[in-house]
């Protein structure tokens, strides 16, 4: 799968911007988005919308979401928190809820406080504990927006900005910026698929057997173009079963054959 924005994402990321808001930049704008691919990025503060310090580095750990958003919007950033929303329930369907977090950033500062984040996820019923509603530091609000490769220029209706939704993964780098009100869900699911395929490959010992199951599952997960989602493909439980059973038939006849020679010595 691409690892790049259709042209019909990209239209719809720009769709809204204001007609004669020349101070916006698209190209630039994607330019600086595309090149935070591969950062890392910085630890900054926040405080959620149930009143809770939250740092960035604090959410490291599993995949994180991250989407900037201004509450004073009565169209776009509803829209497209809403569809986000649904690409979230299928990536959880996927992979299984709590194996990556989001965070909706307000940046329209002093006003997207966090009683007005809390308003707005009251608004759009998005309840889920993985789903932080965040008011940055006004200090560093700058420095996160240029972290992430998100551009945002002030008009006289709100805001010219991208539909950006950014992908980082666990150690907190950016994998993925995916773009548009209304992308195909794949692009998005896609991306945590491939992290969490990346964890489960790396080697480690499994806490339980639950945990190694989970891992398997996560390795047999393939994406279906018929279908259009990420699925379980048994075939490949098949194999890893056949697998074992020829590996452990050919340990047990080893076993036996060594006892044999060893009595007969």
């Amino acid at each position: 799968m691409s690892r790049f924005p259709s042209l019909a994402a990209l239209f719809l990321a720009f769709l809204f911007v204001a007609p004669g808001a020349a101070a916006f930049d698209e190209k630039e704008a994607l330019k600086a988005s595309q090149e935070a691919i591969g950062r890392q990025l910085g630890n900054y503060r926040f405080v959620s919308s149930e009143g809770k310090d939250v740092t960035l580095a604090g959410l490291r750990g599993k995949p994180l979401v991250v989407s900037f958003i201004y509450t004073g919007c009565f169209q776009v950033c509803p829209a497209s928190t809403q569809f986000l929303a649904k690409a979230v329930e299928e990536a959880e369907r996927t992979l299984g809820r709590g194996a990556f977090r989001v965070a909706s950033i307000g940046f329209n500062l002093p006003f997207d406080s966090p009683a007005a984040m809390k308003d707005f996820r009251r608004r759009f019923a998005l309840s889920s504990p993985e789903w932080l509603f965040l008011t940055p530091d006004a200090a560093e609000l700058e420095r996160l927006a240029a972290d992430f490769g998100f551009r945002y220029e002030a008009t006289a209706a709100g805001f010219d900005h991208l539909l950006q939704a950014s992908i980082v993964d666990a150690e907190g780098r950016i994998y993925r910026q995916v773009y548009g009100d209304a992308f195909e869900v794949p692009l998005f699911v896609g991306p945590l698929v491939e992290l969490a395929q990346s964890r489960a490959r790396a080697p480690s010992v499994p806490s339980s057997l639950e945990a190694l199951w989970e891992d398997v599952k996560i390795l047999c997960t393939v994406y279906d173009a018929s279908a259009g989602r990420y699925r379980l493909n048994y075939a490949i439980f098949i194999e890893l079963f056949a697998g074992a059973t020829v590996i452990l038939a050919a340990l047990f006849f080893v076993g036996r054959e060594w006892r044999r020679r060893r009595a007969a010595a």
